[in-house]
């Protein structure tokens, strides 16, 4: 038992030196977490798929058909950031455009922040470098209007108020 409770430790010391850069260093950063957490957390691609990669296959209001995208969990992420005070967190892009989310939709729905769709990494062109997207397909009522306004696209920062 000792050595899996060791064990579980330095797996958790080890995803914590993973994205854990330091202030000021930016260099391939594609998302920060920031706001009242303990520390501000940058991420790059490598360090979010350290997290734990993720595919989901839902159809979305912006495109046709079922697509396949691949991403982290947004209730690892937020994990990562430790004890979190607040019922919400502001996902904002890099277009400007902010949406107050929930917390609980992260921890009741596997909601991703995809990196790629249908095997292609997101481009800001198209909705990268990362978009919220949520399993609509497997739970009805996520298709409703109130849901739609969260698919925060061209995600770069996770704020907690």
């Amino acid at each position: 038992m000792k050595r899996r409770v060791f064990l579980a430790a330095s797996i958790a010391t080890a995803a914590l030196s993973i994205y854990n850069l330091r202030a000021g260093e930016s260099e391939g950063v594609i998302l920060e977490v920031t706001g009242n957490i303990e520390q501000t957390l940058r991420f790059t691609l490598p360090q979010l798929q350290a997290l734990g990669v993720t595919k989901l296959a839902t159809s979305t209001a912006w495109t046709e058909g079922t697509r396949q995208f691949e991403g982290v969990l947004a209730r690892s992420v937020m994990a990562a950031a430790g004890p979190v005070k607040s019922d919400y967190v502001r996902a904002q892009a890099l277009n400007d455009y902010e949406a107050d989310i929930p917390l609980t939709d992260f921890a009741d729905y596997d909601v991703i922040l995809a990196w790629s769709m249908d095997g292609q990494m997101l481009s800001r062109r198209d909705k990268g470098p990362l978009w919220i997207v949520y399993p609509r397909d497997s739970l009805p009522h996520l298709r409703e209007e109130r849901f739609e306004h969260r698919w925060v696209w061209q995600l770069n920062r996770l704020f907690v108020p």
